[in-house]
């Protein structure tokens, strides 16, 4: 139906030309008449005729119809003009050249003719355009949000281009969005996004620049390597557009993906410098109190010892002064580990690295652990050779403190708790492990176990020593050292592993 259309159209066109030709050699006809009856040279009706011809230059432009006027006045003066009379016979060569000498001026002047409309129409084509980016543009500029730049586009387009005009947004992740803005005549009105596995199926096999679907034509936006939404064009009236109005359409698509593109990294730059205000405000908050609290904290320490080593076993009050100092011990180790992180998070900590024993650093922050927590015994592996490892001793031991204490926390009295220590000759590194036999990391804890503040959804019996600094505080530790770490659940029973490696970096002095 689409096609008979335009046939029909392109035969009107056809049929108009021809009445205009037609038209103006009939009116030739007529004035030769009249000349002729005034007694004038038949030379002043070949001007006449010459003129028809000049005219459906002007009037058509096209070369066809050019020759087909000047053949059909040459014909029609000899036939009308020239003796014998009402017949095409030729009599006088001179007519010949007068048949050459008008189909070759017809021929220039519609070479003249159709240039200086072609010229006059790009003119006009490109000021058109450059208004409507204008426009568009001055639009654009004053746009606050994301679904206003779409409409401010999809409006423009309708009224520059194509009636119906819509725009789809995308998300950061480039998904469509669950619905879209159109512009109709007089309104705008919010659609619900048809089938999304479709449509995207449907850009994945882009190749024209656009997206045939059955009820929209579809120019994606494109800022960079993402897609930012599209822009739709009913799909009967997107078959109608002139090259003019796919040019000025694809001009005022780069606009609106330049106005979103900016919007969108001007709202990742405010939410970055928000995310960095929250951040150095949470680091200067904890740093403060972890200060504040340090001084009593030892002193509740060093006094409660002071009074367990005077108090007789027996004494009632034995067990309330050796839970004092168990939780003054808690919140002296909390406090230590918050300034630590806080220290290595805005680099005021720096990291000495120094060849260190390995087994000495296990050793040493096992004993640790078992001296404050006399129910456990660690096991400690360790080459047999004495193995040198580049780190900050004090740093890394804290860390194997933390894992350490994570293990007994969800392992019960007196359940296997395992620290090692082994080289990765192949990539030059040392790796360290800590083993439980507990009940495992749950599966939607483990993608983020390592996050600040993050604990598990798992109950634990001591719901003050699930804070989320711990481990926070050994992956800053390690990655601080160029390592890595991660967790993972054992293979050969219940339990969790947790494992960092160590670069053998080479020490050189100069």
């Amino acid at each position: 139906m689409k096609v008979t259309m335009a046939h029909k159209n392109q035969i009107k066109t056809v049929l108009l030309h021809f009445v205009i030709v037609l038209a103006l050699l009939l009116s030739a006809a007529g004035i030769g008449y009249l000349l002729r009856g005034l007694g004038l040279p038949e030379a002043n009706i070949v001007i006449v005729f010459f003129l028809a011809v000049l005219l459906t230059s002007l009037l058509i432009s096209s070369y066809a119809f050019a020759i087909l006027a000047s053949v059909l006045a040459a014909f029609l003066f000899n036939f009308l003009f020239t003796e014998p009379y009402f017949s095409f016979a030729v009599h006088a060569p001179s007519y010949m050249v007068t048949l050459f000498i008008m189909s070759i001026a017809a021929l220039l002047t519609s070479t003249v003719t159709f240039h200086a409309k072609r010229n006059e129409r790009s003119a006009m084509e490109r000021e058109l355009e450059s208004r409507a980016l204008y426009a568009l543009t001055n639009l654009l500029t004053d746009a606050k949000t994301f679904p206003e730049i779409a409409e401010l586009a999809a409006d423009t387009i309708s009224k520059s281009v194509c009636a119906g005009a819509a725009c789809l947004c995308f998300d950061e992740n480039g998904k469509p969005e669950d619905s879209y803005i159109q512009c109709l005549p007089g309104q705008a009105v919010r659609r619900r996004t048809e089938d999304v596995s479709d449509l995207l199926q449907r850009l994945s096999d882009l190749d024209a620049g656009f997206v045939a679907g059955p009820v929209f034509y579809d120019w994606p936006i494109y800022a960079k390597d993402s897609i930012l939404g599209l822009i739709r064009l009913p799909r009967e009236k997107a078959q109608r557009l002139s090259a003019a109005q796919i040019r000025i359409l694809r001009s005022m698509i780069e606009s609106t993906a330049l106005a979103m593109d900016r919007f969108r990294a001007s709202q990742q730059r405010i939410h970055l410098h928000e995310e960095t205000v929250r951040e150095r405000y949470r680091v200067n908050l904890l740093r403060a109190i972890s200060h504040d609290l340090r001084t009593p904290l030892a002193g509740m320490m060093g006094t409660s010892e002071m009074l367990l080593g005077m108090t007789d076993r027996s004494d009632p009050r034995y067990p309330l002064m050796e839970g004092i100092h168990h939780d003054a011990g808690w919140l002296h180790s909390l406090v230590e580990n918050i300034l630590s992180l806080t220290r290595l998070q805005d680099g005021t900590l720096a990291i000495s690295k120094q060849m260190e024993a390995a087994e000495e650093i296990l050793g040493g922050a096992a004993r640790y652990v078992m001296r404050h927590h006399p129910g456990y015994d660690i096991e400690v592996h360790a080459p047999e050779e004495l193995f040198l490892v580049p780190m900050d001793a004090k740093l890394i031991s804290q860390a194997l403190i933390n894992l350490l204490e994570n293990a007994i926390k969800h392992t019960d009295p007196p359940g296997e708790i395992c620290v090692s220590v082994e080289e990765d000759r192949e990539n030059r590194k040392a790796v360290f492990s800590v083993r439980d036999r507990g009940s495992g990391i749950g599966g939607a804890d483990l993608p983020h176990i390592f996050e600040l503040f993050y604990t598990s959804h798992a109950k634990e019996s001591d719901s003050r020593k699930g804070v989320g600094l711990g481990l926070t505080i050994c992956d800053t530790i390690v990655k601080a050292h160029g390592g890595t770490i991660w967790a993972r659940n054992r293979a050969d029973g219940p339990g969790a592993e947790f494992v960092f490696s160590l670069p053998l970096e080479v020490e050189t002095h100069g």
